[in-house]
């Protein structure tokens, strides 16, 4: 987990009520929205290891984080574990294209700063980005951190930005780079009336995975 003040709302991954298994939660100290998504801090790399090996000591079956910029993680901590580890939800986006054919677009939280390393690193460099950089509900209360969390805002601004990507770039499935946009997943599902996926999804595909 990033070391973050806003609320985790239920279909957040921090909130633990958002998934019907128990979970474990490891924050990694000094791991700020600054340093991970603005400035993709490298010298984070070894504090995320190292709380990824606490949790697997701890017995879990699956290793995941609460930012999909973390992607650029994605080789090097799986290497240093026996679970399996998903960075993102972007690891979702090739698997998805191979499997359906699908126009797959990505809402991210920056599109600014979501880059072809980041792309390249999940395997998918040439899919569709949009992102939540002009949606000032979500700016200040994610990335800033300066208000409370307006969940009906953020939910308007999300659907904004799909609907504007579905326009544009005629999507026909979209991934949430954000894990702090799952919470509303559902509401753009059901009103694109598209497939919508997230790191919840992922998340869930694992557990099944190892109790199968």
């Amino acid at each position: 987990m990033l070391e973050t003040r806003f609320e985790r709302v239920v279909g957040d991954i921090g909130n633990p009520a958002t998934f019907d298994f128990p979970v474990r939660y490891h924050v990694v100290e000094g791991a700020t929205v600054d340093r991970v998504v603005t400035h993709t801090d490298m010298q984070l790399l070894e504090p995320f290891v190292d709380g990824a090996l606490r949790l697997e000591a701890q017995g879990v079956d699956a290793v995941t984080t609460s930012c999909g910029f973390l992607i650029v993680f994605q080789s090097h901590i799986q290497a240093a574990l026996s679970v399996p580890f998903a960075s993102s939800a972007l690891l979702l986006v090739r698997p998805l294209i191979e499997r359906t054919g699908a126009r797959v677009g990505v809402i991210t939280a920056s599109a600014a700063h979501l880059s072809a390393d980041h792309l390249e690193a999940a395997g998918c460099p040439d899919v569709v980005v949009a992102g939540m950089d002009d949606a000032p509900a979500f700016q200040q209360a994610i990335i800033d951190q300066t208000v409370p969390l307006d969940q009906e805002a953020i939910a308007a601004e999300t659907q904004a930005v799909a609907r504007e990507l579905v326009a544009r770039d005629g999507v026909d499935a979209i991934v949430l780079e954000c894990t702090n946009l799952a919470p509303y997943r559902q509401s753009l599902q059901t009103h694109l009336e598209i497939p919508v996926s997230d790191i919840t999804t992922l998340c869930r595909s694992l557990i099944r995975h190892d109790r199968s």
